[in-house]
């Protein structure tokens, strides 16, 4: 089974500045880290090499740092990485971002499987996942919770939703978007990180896996963030309740329908 793993490496902190001409989040001189999904979703792959066998292949696309983050991925497992990266990605969004990746995959060759993190933490979208199996032309299930069994033609899987699960059967060639209950990510050993720090990780050029150069970065985007803004912040009053365990519950109720919450 050969699986691809599109991983992303995003902020490492909540507090996001927003270039304020751009309109995209500022990178530069921010702490980056593997996204966190995309930890469940390299951990699922090394364990489907294990029960069937094949190769793991890390992805992502972004500024040439991002090698740190698929050195990660080799740490605990995957075999190699594939970095993506050229000044002409810039600025893509979700569309641009899933075809480019999509290009990498068949560029990759006789990819099987292509697991995702249900979403980044810096965009919070969860339109990669989807919009690569649209560009394939694959099947595709998301919010995946656990893979039940697998043959050499397809996978039955467990999807998760607000009222328990689907199980799915899902012929190859598709693509997962995994949640964090499918497994606990492994902590990286010592062998696995001399791997990862001898690893040569590859640069890949839009011309080199066939991408059209209008289809990419920010020409290639269709969406357009026109306006940001923060959240009001959070008000630090508290309120403390009196009484019986009663009245204080009649109080509550009082107070969230006045403000609406019910």
């Amino acid at each position: 089974m050969k699986i691809v793993v599109c991983i992303k490496q995003v902020p490492a902190t909540s507090d996001a500045k927003i270039d304020p001409e751009t309109k995209r989040i500022v990178r530069e001189g921010v702490k980056a880290v593997l996204n966190p999904f995309d930890t469940y979703a390299v951990e699922e792959a090394v364990q489907l090499r294990a029960r069937f066998g094949g190769e793991v292949i890390a992805l992502t696309m972004g500024p040439e740092r991002a090698a740190i983050a698929l050195k990660e991925c080799i740490s605990v497992g995957a075999d190699r990485g594939v970095l993506h990266a050229d000044r002409a990605i810039a600025g893509s969004d979700t569309w641009a971002t899933s075809y480019v990746l999509s290009q990498a995959i068949l560029a990759i060759g006789g990819v099987d499987l292509v697991l995702c993190g249900k979403q980044a933490i810096d965009g919070d979208t969860a339109q990669v996942g989807p919009g690569i199996a649209a560009h394939l032309g694959w099947l595709q299930a998301t919010y995946v919770m656990k893979v039940d069994d697998a043959t050499a033609t397809g996978l039955r899987v467990r999807r998760m939703h607000e009222d328990g699960y689907d199980v799915c059967d899902v012929d190859f060639p598709a693509v997962l978007t995994v949640v964090k209950d499918i497994n606990v990510p492994r902590i990286p050993t010592l062998r696995g990180r001399l791997a990862a720090e001898k690893a040569e990780i590859p640069v890949w050029k839009p011309a080199d896996i066939g991408c059209a150069p209008e289809l990419i970065g920010l020409d290639g985007s269709p969406t357009r963030v026109v306006r940001t803004q923060p959240p009001p912040p959070r008000s630090g009053t508290t309120t403390v309740l009196d009484g019986s365990a009663r009245d204080s519950a009649r109080a509550l109720v009082a107070e969230l329908r006045r403000r609406s919450i019910l």
